[in-house]
């Protein structure tokens, strides 16, 4: 079968800079028809400018394009029909009702009247949001407009959306709704590139994931691939009152083949290459002063090899999710 056939997306070396800033660096992957393809990193490093130029709203300083095989890189809007965009930021009318920005995004892709009303409607009863079809845009809360973004970015039933942080900045429960909805487009066959800085997110939602820093692409894997490595080793995580500072090289010396790392609000982190047995540090923590609250093993996941293989603390990451707001799982 001919290469590009299969391919939504093909991006071949890719790269976009911004006075002294290097946006974009030798970026190429590649996502598959019907894939939920996930871009992972911070703020800033990159990924709303790689979707900014994959959409024709910036223009590659060099590298090429292909949307279900058709060049993109010289005519952005070769392939326009096929995509659908929900980006970062809404980009609705604040004075137009849901059902109308609806109906104006529709009459944008040639839609007849008749169609694009029938449309609206079966949209904003699947988001959930028939009961503020007649409201203004501006009033509605940022999970609703969140969701009635996506609704608009699919109302032409594109084969290949993309969707830029698209439960940054909202409540729970909304994120979680979203998810569902994104879950459900790629069940139907939709093919998705999703940008996020929520590590749980794109375990939960991708296939496939590429780790983005500073405008780089360091790693692409599926998520089983990415977690396999790291579920043959074995972590426990520890509560403990009354640590003193001395305690980790304690621990260190105590135990060589265990890796100690001392976490905030008490917490420390065993990691193995094989089973931990909890009674000996227990043990030796008391006899430091130390009083444990609790043992517990843990799950390693996919925040584990992000932080090993990009060297970004997920606490890092967090703090970005809290400046922002909501979205949590």
């Amino acid at each position: 079968m001919d290469k590009v056939s299969v391919n939504a997306i093909s991006v071949d070396r890719l790269a976009k800079r911004f006075e002294d800033v290097q946006a974009v660096a030798d970026a190429s992957f590649e996502v598959l028809q019907g894939e939920l393809f996930g871009f992972l990193g911070p703020n800033g490093a990159g990924k709303t400018t790689t979707i900014n130029m994959l959409t024709g709203l910036a223009r590659p300083d060099a590298g090429t394009v292909r949307i279900s095989g058709i060049d993109c890189t010289q005519n952005p809007k070769a392939a326009q029909h096929l995509t659908g965009v929900v980006p970062d930021e809404s980009n609705l009318y604040p004075e137009l009702t849901g059902f109308d920005n609806l109906c104006f995004c529709a009459a944008l892709y040639g839609m007849n009247k008749k169609k694009r009303k029938a449309r609206a409607r079966e949209l904003l009863e699947t988001f959930g949001l028939a009961q503020a079809a007649d409201r203004k845009f501006a009033g509605y809360s940022k999970g609703m407009k969140r969701k009635l973004t996506i609704a608009a970015g699919i109302i032409h039933d594109p084969t290949i959306l993309f969707l830029d942080e698209p439960t940054t900045g909202i409540d729970v429960a909304s994120a979680r709704q979203i998810r569902q909805l994104i879950a459900d487009l790629h069940q139907a066959g939709t093919t998705i590139l999703l940008t996020t800085h929520y590590i749980e997110e794109a375990e939960r939602l991708c296939g496939r994931i590429a780790f983005i820093v500073q405008g780089r692409i360091v790693r692409i894997d599926t998520v089983g691939n990415l977690l396999q490595p790291i579920q043959e080793r074995h972590v426990m995580q520890l509560a403990v009152s009354n640590p003193d500072f001395s305690l980790h090289d304690k621990l260190a010396e105590a135990f060589p083949n265990q890796i100690f790392k001392t976490l905030p609000g008490g917490l420390i982190r065993v990691e193995a290459g094989e089973p931990i047995r909890v009674g000996p540090l227990v043990r030796l923590l008391e006899e430091q002063g130390a009083e444990v609250n609790e043992a517990r093993r843990v799950q390693p996941s996919l925040e584990d090899v992000f932080v090993k293989i990009t060297g970004i603390e997920a606490a890092a990451m967090r703090k970005e999710k809290e400046k922002k707001g909501g979205g949590g799982l």
